[in-house]
């Protein structure tokens, strides 16, 4: 299932999401420009490499390996090709937008890089001594829709199925849902397997997984949930629904 867009107005320019969009295509765009071998030492380089962030932390603050917790950041930039970034970009343009509405620009910004780097920890806990870089905006970008969940499961999101070519209106809870259990289902039937995305790797489910379980308690934490002014927004999205629906 691919979401095409949802019916969720918001009353601010989004622009911590464009600009993660933005950054995230430039840094792709360099990628393409380098050699297979350049390529490789980048991801090497600022990639998360879980045998290496578990040296890091085994040596403490001693130079170099304490740089080794600065990839748990930068690995949220890279990608490992066009399929890759464009999901990724997708998703986060779709629901980026409404949680940065509510938490505003700053505490979006927090929040994202946060759900990456703890994300990021959860593939490092299943697979510490794994040699294979790993790296996407996907474990920060399951945050925010772990975030969305919550916050807004009944709003629609328009929905393609490629393999029967048809588009359908499902609730964010279930189009989400789904797409949670998936990956802890793959998740779990990963264990003992590579599961990275790298230059060799596969799926990073644990990270995708994770960053989703942090992404709803992170929302919470930072006062996602407030009831307060939850009448309001189910009211315009209702009033976008009619608009939009087809």
């Amino acid at each position: 299932m691919v979401p095409i867009r949802d019916d969720n107005p918001i009353s601010i320019t989004p622009y911590v999401t464009y600009g993660l969009v933005a950054l995230n295509v430039l840094v792709f765009l360099y990628e393409m420009t380098l050699s297979p071998p350049n390529l490789e030492t980048l991801f090497n380089t600022f990639a998360v490499v879980p045998s290496e962030l578990s040296t890091s932390f085994r040596t403490g603050f001693s130079f170099p390996h304490v740089t080794e917790w600065g990839t748990l950041i930068s690995a949220e930039f890279l990608h490992a090709g066009f399929l890759h970034v464009g999901g990724n970009m997708l998703y986060l343009w779709i629901f980026g937008n409404n949680v940065e509405d509510q938490l505003g620009h700053l505490k979006f910004f927090v929040f994202y890089i946060a759900c990456g780097v703890l994300a990021s920890l959860c593939q490092w806990y299943v697979a510490p001594d794994s040699m294979v870089p790993s790296l996407g905006a996907s474990g920060a970008i399951a945050g925010v829709m772990g975030a969305y969940i919550f916050r807004f499961p009944k709003v629609r999101v328009l929905t393609f199925i490629p393999l029967f070519f048809i588009s359908f209106r499902i609730p964010a809870l279930l189009f989400l849902g789904f797409w949670f259990v998936e990956q802890a289902f793959y998740g779990i039937a990963s264990l003992g397997v590579s599961a990275d995305v790298g230059m060799n790797g596969g799926v990073a489910y644990w990270a995708h997984a994770g960053g989703f379980v942090f992404g709803a308690l992170l929302g919470y934490w930072l006062g996602l949930f407030d009831k307060a002014d939850e009448a309001i927004i189910e009211e315009a999205i209702a009033d976008e629904a009619k608009e939009t629906s087809y």
